[in-house]
């Protein structure tokens, strides 16, 4: 927990956090006599340091995804109270302050977490993408193939695309290019890559392998958005394909009817 224009420069904020179970206790039995004392409650011990601070960094990571930050910084101060070397707490008070600009505190907690843990992936990750927003995208790809060393890393997926989103930040395309071809490698249907892919091909007027990117985006999700419908009309009108312009500029009337780009699209006259 892409970036960049509109279409292409929004990566994935990644935190993995592993769900905490919770048991309930029963206060009788049916089987219960009236007039009987209640049989007592069986005891549970008490839950450990890792368990509790598990427990309030999911807190804490559900607030900061609705945008409830004081509760959610609570929630991950109490994390690291009970385990002061939680990795998935530092990790998530790394993107609390970094929503909240805090860029010096959201540093030094992503910091924290890869000094206790350098293979977090994670961590990695989402401090590869501090540092791109934060001007310096050359720098971030470290990060992000430091993700990719974890053989045990879920999504593989993410840090290829934020790598290829930050390698084209830096003027890198070619290796941006790469990038986006090893996120499909693992996830054929990632929408970020296949509308990377169409931008850079569309922007080297390779316009048959931006449609097919292009086209593969467009079967993977079920709603674009209208900087992706933009590159689309584009694409088909270097293609002289008029019916395939018209269709696209037709949902940008009825879907972002106040969009700037259905503006550049009246204003280019494509009609």
């Amino acid at each position: 927990m892409k970036v960049f224009s509109r279409v292409a420069w929004i990566p994935l904020v990644l935190l993995v956090l592993g769900a905490c179970g919770t048991s309930s206790q029963r206060s009788g039995s049916d089987g219960d006599q009236a007039g009987s004392p209640p049989r007592s409650a069986p005891q549970q011990s008490p839950a450990s340091p890792a368990e509790r601070a598990r427990a309030h960094t999911d807190l804490g990571v559900g607030y900061l995804q609705v945008g409830r930050f004081a509760v959610a910084l609570q929630e991950l101060n109490e994390a690291l109270a009970a385990d002061p070397n939680f990795v998935p707490a530092h990790n998530g008070l790394g993107l609390l302050h970094m929503e909240l600009r805090e860029d010096v505190k959201a540093k030094a907690s992503f910091e924290k977490a890869l000094r206790i843990d350098p293979n977090d992936s994670e961590t990695n990750n989402n401090y590869g993408l501090f540092i791109c927003t934060r001007g310096k995208p050359k720098e971030s790809i470290k990060y992000f193939l430091a993700a990719l060393k974890n053989p045990l890393y879920a999504t593989p997926e993410d840090s290829f695309v934020n790598a290829g989103i930050c390698s084209r930040r830096a003027g890198d395309v070619a290796t941006a290019q790469l990038y986006f071809e090893r996120a499909l490698a693992s996830q054929p249907n990632d929408g970020r890559a296949l509308v990377n892919l169409a931008q850079i091909h569309q922007e080297h007027k390779q316009f048959n392998l931006a449609r097919s990117y292009l086209n593969r985006y467009m079967q993977s999700i079920k709603a674009p958005d209208a900087g992706t419908l933009l590159l689309g009309v584009r694409i088909e009108q270097a293609l002289g394909d008029r019916a395939a312009v018209m269709s696209y500029g037709a949902q940008l009337r009825e879907r972002f009817p106040d969009s700037p780009e259905l503006r550049q699209f009246n204003e280019e006259k494509y009609e």
